[in-house]
């Protein structure tokens, strides 16, 4: 597979968003349960700290989630790591779609194991942020879209995994049916009044779930902003 981040330099960074830095996180989250190297080296060679403001760049490799405006948050890093690997537990993937880029970190890191990435986005300031990212990054299989999140990318279904980084009260059947058989879609969703997260596998008989813990994200919206 070509990695498409060797087209440009990866920014390094100093001090707090050292390559040392990231390298620390990636222990702690091995330590905690992540397994997967390729995600790991994913992690380690992504610089966070260019998916955040500047004034938070000191805390990018911390194992927490950040505000990146608008409400919204970049998602903490062992979470990030998980809803990876649970997708991949689907076998070899050819493409994948990312329901929320928010700042554009998941999908970075989508990117980096997977040939092509679709990413859709409703609050069209924080899709015009991450294309700069991406681009200055050099990203080039990362495609996105400036639409309701609920609907998908119907015209580029079906798709080997999904990926929805805000919770939903329910998943709608659009976005279940945009999965191939054999897929997995991971994604927060509200039960009995807590969000768990949810590995999803479309089935030639219908869909299997996995509970695969406890979290807590952003509401998933309907409409554009």
């Amino acid at each position: 597979m070509i990695h498409r981040r060797s087209l440009k330099r990866i920014p390094q960074g100093i001090g707090m968003t050292s390559q040392g830095t990231r390298d620390r996180l990636v222990r702690r989250l091995r330590d905690n349960g992540i397994k997967n190297e390729k995600i790991l080296k994913a992690i380690a060679t992504t610089p966070r700290h260019e998916f955040v403001d500047e004034a938070l760049s000191s805390r990018a490799y911390e194992d927490t989630a950040l505000p990146i405006g608008q409400s919204q948050t970049i998602s903490q890093p062992w979470v990030v790591a998980r809803m990876t690997e649970a997708v991949l537990e689907c076998g070899k993937l050819d493409k994948v779609l990312e329901v929320g880029t928010g700042s554009g970190y998941q999908a970075a890191i989508l990117a980096a194991l997977v040939p092509k990435v679709f990413t859709v986005e409703r609050i069209e300031e924080l899709l015009k942020q991450a294309r700069r990212r991406f681009h200055k990054l050099g990203l080039h299989n990362i495609y996105m879209r400036y639409a309701d999140g609920h609907l998908g990318w119907p015209s580029q279904a079906p798709f080997d995994g999904i990926v929805i980084t805000a919770a939903a009260t329910e998943i709608h059947q659009e976005l279940l049916e945009q999965l191939r058989p054999g897929g997995i879609m991971v994604a927060p969703v509200e039960r009995h009044g807590m969000q768990r997260l949810l590995a999803i596998r479309r089935t030639e008989d219908g869909y299997e779930e996995k509970d695969l813990g406890g979290v807590i994200f952003v509401p998933m919206l309907s409409g554009l902003s």
